[in-house]
């Protein structure tokens, strides 16, 4: 009989089988890695360039002026007595950091294969560090839309309703958690079918054609409006403008309704995405 000291024990990892185990635990646990991503994707995002992290509001500035001068001034779209730049700029802010996140994250099993391949993490630990990232240039963005916005209150141009600011937070939430669930959703099935990479970026421009961006939802028909009001995001970039330019729609429904689309998608997005991980690096 052996002693206890030849004894060797081995140590087998196993992938868990459980449909309903979100894993979100371990993510917690490796919340050190969470910051080390995040730290490396935005300083590689501005990595040898001249004005660095001055791009997020050059890009946005010029941005803002094109839609200004094609949607405001040519096409001579209203904007509900709202100057027509901070009605623009609104718009830009909200979307600009919901597509960027909701991209950036449905390409986590292509983009990061190689490190995947290598060594083992949660790989939820990767589209959470996009989003986060994400927050962090958003933080930019709309630090530049209140200091239009300040401008704009003291001309006396916008009356933002300032009792109402602190849903601000529950909304970035909502956006949050949505880009990150139909990101991580698409990721999942990239693995598989290429196709849907190539379909996004045409996918995400026409669903910012179908959110009041551009457009404020009261020029939409009566007849059309709830549809409209059907995207989740709609409820979300009318409620941001209400708030802080005092125009647009809030309606506790509507967003009871985004906030549900947003947990289904992160809940579903999340339970397909710890499936696949396990499979993947014999597709990708």
């Amino acid at each position: 009989m052996e002693s206890k000291e030849n004894i060797k024990f081995e140590t087998v990892i196993r992938p868990k089988n459980k449909w309903f185990d979100l894993r979100l635990g371990e993510v917690i646990k490796y919340r050190d890695l969470v910051y080390v991503f995040v730290k490396r994707n935005f300083s590689t995002l501005y990595k040898q360039t001249i004005l660095g992290p001055a791009w997020i509001v050059i890009t946005e500035i010029i941005t803002t002026v094109i839609y200004t001068i094609i949607f405001g001034n040519i096409a001579n779209i209203g904007t509900n007595g709202v100057p027509t730049f901070l009605f623009y700029l609104s718009g830009n802010t909200v979307w600009g950091f919901f597509s960027k996140c909701f991209i950036n994250t449905s390409t986590t099993f292509t983009s990061n294969a190689a490190i995947f391949g290598k060594v083992y993490f949660p790989r939820l630990v990767m589209p959470i560090s996009v989003a986060l990232t994400q927050l962090i240039t958003f933080a930019i963005q709309f630090t530049l839309f209140l200091c239009f916005l300040v401008f704009y209150v003291f001309k006396g141009s916008v009356s933002p309703n300032y009792a109402l600011m602190p849903l601000f937070f529950l909304l970035v939430i909502i956006m949050t958690v949505m880009s990150l669930g139909f990101g991580i959703i698409i990721s999942s099935l990239t693995t598989k079918y290429r196709d849907l990479t190539v379909m996004i970026s045409f996918g995400i421009t026409v669903w910012m054609y179908i959110t009041p961006i551009v457009y404020p939802i009261s020029i939409v028909p009566d007849r059309w409006r709830l549809i409209f009001m059907l995207n989740p995001m709609s409820s979300i970039v009318e409620a941001f403008r209400y708030l802080f330019l005092g125009v647009g729609e809030l309606k506790a429904g509507y967003l009871i309704y985004s906030s549900a689309i947003a947990v289904f998608a992160f809940l579903f997005g999340t339970i397909l995405f710890n499936r696949i991980e396990k499979t993947f690096m014999d597709t990708v």
